[in-house]
């Protein structure tokens, strides 16, 4: 697959051009080290995963960085955070250098007590996710946005089988001392299973015979690895009494469904999980399109006693809060916007709110038609464009 820029690239240029040092985060096997070599060709490369090079820099890290020249490339930095002490002095006897450092981790929590110890104020700390559909439009439900995916779907089953258990054998133990391996796997199954449902911690416990503490260790070790992310109910105030629990979702369509055991698009199409991929598919593209852009993750789901639901909320590029319901169907209908006009309705009409449908777009035949005021209908490629702040739609506002 050749090279494709990916969105985040300006964003990484800009923080180097202003900091001593970058911090990227993300998921293993998101492409953060190929953005970092592409946007830093001179740039001296160190492999911290390699046993002697870890061993080295564990044990002599001054002599290590004596024999690098800045701009240096540090990959998975997680493994060595010592460095971190010993480059805060370099930083601070030329603070005015900029872009000299640069480092990649897959193990959020971990690597980020490193920074916040060490490089505080001297390092930008950006977030990357795998392939948004503004980058290739190969991202597909049941691809993913895995880069080796998309360069080679045919091994697709082949490369998430061995990725799980490279996930399994270096992210997890460095992380947590589980011994059984074999009950993690099966709850990372679970899980998937639970891909787009209200976090219920008691029900992933009982299966697996584990206890409900040993579940919150084990979704929180998921996502500080970037598998899953949780999306939390807006507490914004519309007189309702609201559900507080957050919604689970599997951080990539392409491997949730590969844990479902969804092996082609015919059975994608059959399956009961289609529209919960979906729906996870553009809550993972909103969240792309934020931290490309160097933003913080703001995204929200709404659901009341009463019924009323929403799945996501957030707050767009230019100020205005989104308000979305994904829909796995083609065919945009009227009442698909009924929840989001009811929630509008109950905050008081406000101005800055903005309403979307989006749905799988068709083959053929004509786009959506204007039902009502106020609400778009946008296919994924059509709605990530938007969050990007790029070309609108191909198509004028649909009103539902």
């Amino acid at each position: 697959m050749k090279y494709v820029v990916r969105a985040i690239s300006d964003t990484v240029t800009e923080a180097a051009k202003n900091f001593p040092a970058v911090v990227l985060t993300g998921p293993r096997r998101a492409g953060k080290t190929t953005v970092f070599r592409h946007a830093f060709p001179r740039a001296q490369y160190v492999l911290l995963e390699d046993p002697d090079v870890r061993n080295r820099a564990k044990a002599d890290p001054r002599g290590l960085l004596d024999e690098l020249k800045p701009p240096v490339i540090f990959d998975e930095i997680q493994n060595v955070p010592e460095l971190f002490d010993y480059i805060r002095s370099r930083i601070d006897a030329k603070p005015r250098e900029t872009g000299r450092w640069l480092f990649t981790g897959s193990q959020e929590a971990p690597l980020m007590q490193g920074v916040t110890e060490s490089m505080a104020g001297r390092a930008a700390i950006l977030q990357m996710l795998p392939f948004s559909l503004t980058e290739t439009p190969k991202a597909t439900l049941l691809a993913g946005g895995y880069p080796e995916v998309l360069a080679r779907p045919a091994n697709r089953a082949l490369w998430f089988s061995s990725y799980i258990q490279t996930y399994l054998e270096r992210d997890v133990r460095a992380v947590a001392n589980i011994r059984d391996l074999g009950t993690f796997r099966r709850f990372l199954a679970l899980v998937a299973s639970r891909h787009g449902q209200t976090l219920n911690r008691s029900d992933l416990a009982t299966p697996l015979g584990v206890s409900v503490p040993t579940v919150n260790e084990w979704i929180h070790i998921l996502e500080i690895t970037g598998q899953i992310f949780l999306v939390p109910p807006y507490f914004e105030n519309f007189g309702k009494r609201l559900i507080k629990s957050p919604k689970l979702y599997l951080s990539d369509s392409g491997l949730a469904c590969y844990l479902l055991g969804i092996t082609t698009q015919a059975e994608l199409e059959r399956s009961p999980f289609l529209g919960t991929i979906f729906e996870g598919f553009v809550a993972a593209e909103i969240m792309k399109s934020q931290v490309n852009q160097g933003r913080r993750r703001e995204l929200y789901h709404f659901r009341d006693q009463q019924g009323l639901e929403v799945d996501f909320l957030f707050p767009g590029a230019g100020g205005d809060l989104w308000m979305v319901e994904c829909k796995a169907s083609k065919t945009v209908q009227p009442a698909m916007a009924a929840p989001m006009a009811n929630l509008r309705k109950a905050g008081g009409n406000q101005p800055g709110v903005r309403l979307a449908i989006v749905h799988r777009a068709a083959k053929s035949g004509p786009p959506a038609k204007a039902l009502t005021t106020g609400v778009e209908a946008l296919d994924p490629a059509e709605f990530a464009a938007a969050l990007g702040g790029r070309k609108r739609a191909r198509r004028k506002a649909v009103s539902l």
